[in-house]
This record gives C-alpha cells, structure tokens and sequence, in this order.
C-alpha cells in the first residue's frame, strides 16, 4: 500500500504518540497529532532511554550527532539503605550506554522533529469516541467536530481511553506499591555520573542527574496500601516523604532533605492488552503494555512500538499492516513487562532474603546488567 494516500490520527502527545507520528509521515502519511491538554507543559521529571531507544531516536532524526539534552550514564551503584553501605556496581550494558532525560526536554525534541517534518499537532483536542467504518474511522472530538481518518493510533497512556474500545473494561490490580518522584538543584558535578539505587525492605530510592547535573532526579518507591490516586500530577508532602524514608541512611538522607516539591501516585498493575488492534485503531506504548518502572523500559518500548508501526506499512494495507505490528510487538511487550515486576520483588526484599541477595551482589554485582542484554541490545531499526 501507497501510505502517502493514507491519513492517521494519533492521539496522545506524549513519546510513543509524537514518535510514531514522526514515523509514520517520514513514510509520507498525512498526520495529525490530538492531545487533550491545552498545553504541553510536563512535570517535572526524569526517564531513562536505554540503547534500544536511542536506536530508534537516531534513526527518526530527532538526535543531532549525540544524544542531544541527554545525560550518559556510566553505570548504577547498588547500595544498601541503613548507612548506604556500598553493595555493587553495575557497568553500561554491552548495547551501549543510557542517557537520563529531563521529560520535557526529550518531549521538545520531538515536538520540534514533528513539526520539522510536517506533523500537525493540535492541543486542546479531547478524543470523545471513535467510531470504524469498513474503509475509514472518524475520531469525533468533544467539540463536537469529526475527523476523518484510514486508521487511528491510540498513544494515550496507561490509563488510555481508547483500550476499552478494543479490550472491554478491565479490572486493575493494585501493587501496593506507591512512587514518590522530585527534581532538585545539584552543584555535585561527577566526571563519570551515575544513578544510585538504595535498596531497603519493602522500599527503594533511585537518583539520577539531569540536565548537564544541573539537576538531580529523586523516584522513592514504598509499599503501602492507603494510597490508591493514580494521577501523575498528584501533590505530596515533602515531609511525609522525609518520614517515610526516615531510616535510610547516606547521601540518600542527605537528598531527601533538599525536596521542596514531590509527587507520588499509586502503582497499578495492567495486563499486557489482550486486543492490540481492530483493523482500525491501534494501541501503542503504555496504552498497549503499561509497564512497571523497575525496568526504566516504558519509553523505550514505546519507541520501539512507533518504529515497528510505520514500517509494519511497507507492502501491507491498514488491517495486515496493523496486524504484522502486533505480532512483531507482543512477544517482546510482555517479556520485558514482566522482568520489570519481578525486579519489584528483588528491590523490596526482606530478613535472611535480603542478605542472601546482597551477598550475591556484591560477589556478582559486576556482570548482573548481562541478564537484561536481551532488552538493551534490541535493534527495532534493524
């Protein structure tokens, strides 16, 4: 099929929305981009993107000669929470090394890509029903307008509202596990910087730097059950995060006390998306394969997935282009969605357990990172 006579609609303008847009007219289709927010404007926040991401962001264009606003990480080390005893340290995996992004800087870059190539994005778009045709779907809008289009790309998070079109309402299942996450100013300049990861029972802290190490990027994981609020906007309290973390020792106390601002949401556990598509609309990124974040794999994958997408067109009308998407996508989804809950398990043990594993770290810390070459040296370009 000729996908220059094709138009799509991308709803979402988050990584995988913007990425699969820029995909898909570097293809030569007529894209439109609808998010419902008036304006783009992220919290703040860190990710990381992994060798199997970077690949995909090169080869779209959206990097110059380096990673662009991107920060190389030279590793992790593993520390344990009570005095920040020194366990372990894990190299850059074997694909390449990871780069820490600042959210918003990543998503500039390829709003500016997008426009670059011809992208329209149109803000302040809320998607209020989709409706299929044999030849054709129209995505009405709350306004009331209709929007003709071949084919229909929901990129609209993990909380999207277009998978019950295709799944059926579902049922969540609460981790009991909620996330605190803040940026604060940092002067420490480190010649090889690194994240940090203190582990302790039932609970987590990892720090990273951003933005040249102008900033530091803080994501605290507890478990706990009387928090269920799902949002990422949703304010907390710095000093009920202090307290939470109170017993944690080391540098990772010392950060801590500099939180101003933090937000926390509760960690819900989706299943991978028993329908991924319809002929007509597609689901990408979380919206498809929400993915706990002890993998530091949800933006990848999602990259990966708009990479896939578009050239899953090349020789094939909608419905087998669509259909070769998620048979290329689903094996992998699942794969890299489940390594990411069993680290949940590894981060929070306790008692005799949690000394066991710490001993195995410490004596085999160095060639831990080998076990997840299998995701980082994933080529979706190739």
């Amino acid at each position: 099929m000729n996908v220059e006579s094709l138009k799509v609609g991308v709803v979402g303008a988050g990584i995988g929305g913007l990425a699969a847009a820029i995909a898909l007219r570097q293809k030569g289709a007529d894209v439109v981009v609808l998010e419902q927010a008036p304006e783009i404007a992220e919290v703040g926040a860190g990710l990381q993107i992994s060798a199997n991401g970077l690949t995909v962001l090169k080869a779209l264009g959206v990097l110059g000669d380096g990673p662009d606003m991107g920060q190389r990480s030279y590793g992790t080390i593993l520390r344990d929470y009570k005095f920040g005893r020194f366990i372990s340290r894990i190299g850059e995996p074997a694909a390449g090394p990871t780069y820490y992004y600042h959210r918003a800087d990543l998503i500039d870059l390829l709003l500016k890509s997008a426009g670059e190539v011809g992208v329209e994005v149109r803000l302040g778009s809320k998607v209020q029903e989709i409706n299929e045709h044999p030849e054709r779907a129209e995505i009405q809008l709350a306004t009331g307008d209709i929007l003709p289009v071949d084919f229909v790309v929901a990129a609209d998070g993990g909380r999207s509202a277009i998978r019950p079109i295709l799944n059926g309402e579902e049922i969540l299942g609460f981790t009991n596990q909620v996330a605190w996450r803040a940026t604060i100013p940092w002067d420490r300049v480190s010649k090889l910087p690194k994240a940090h990861l203190t582990m302790g029972p039932g609970r987590h802290v990892v720090t990273y730097p951003l933005r040249d190490q102008s900033l530091l990027n803080i994501v605290a994981i507890e478990e706990r059950s009387d928090w269920q609020g799902e949002g990422w906007r949703l304010k907390g309290d710095p000093n009920d995060l202090r307290a939470r973390f109170s017993d944690f020792g080391g540098k990772v106390n010392d950060v801590l006390q500099e939180v101003q601002d933090t937000y926390l949401w509760a960690l819900f556990l989706r299943p991978v998306a028993r329908k991924w598509q319809n002929g007509r609309v597609a689901l990408l990124g979380d919206a498809a394969h929400p993915t706990l974040p002890f993998m530091a794999q949800g933006a990848c994958l999602a990259l990966e997935d708009a990479w896939i997408l578009a050239r899953s067109f090349e020789g094939n009308d909608v419905a087998d282009a669509l259909s070769a998407y998620v048979v290329a996508r689903t094996a992998r989804a699942r794969k890299v969605v489940e390594a990411a809950s069993a680290n949940a398990r590894n981060f929070h043990l306790r008692g005799p357990a949690r000394i066991a594993a710490q001993m195995a770290l410490t004596a085999f810390g160095g060639r831990l990172g080998r076990r997840y070459d299998w995701i980082y040296s994933y080529d979706a370009t190739a």
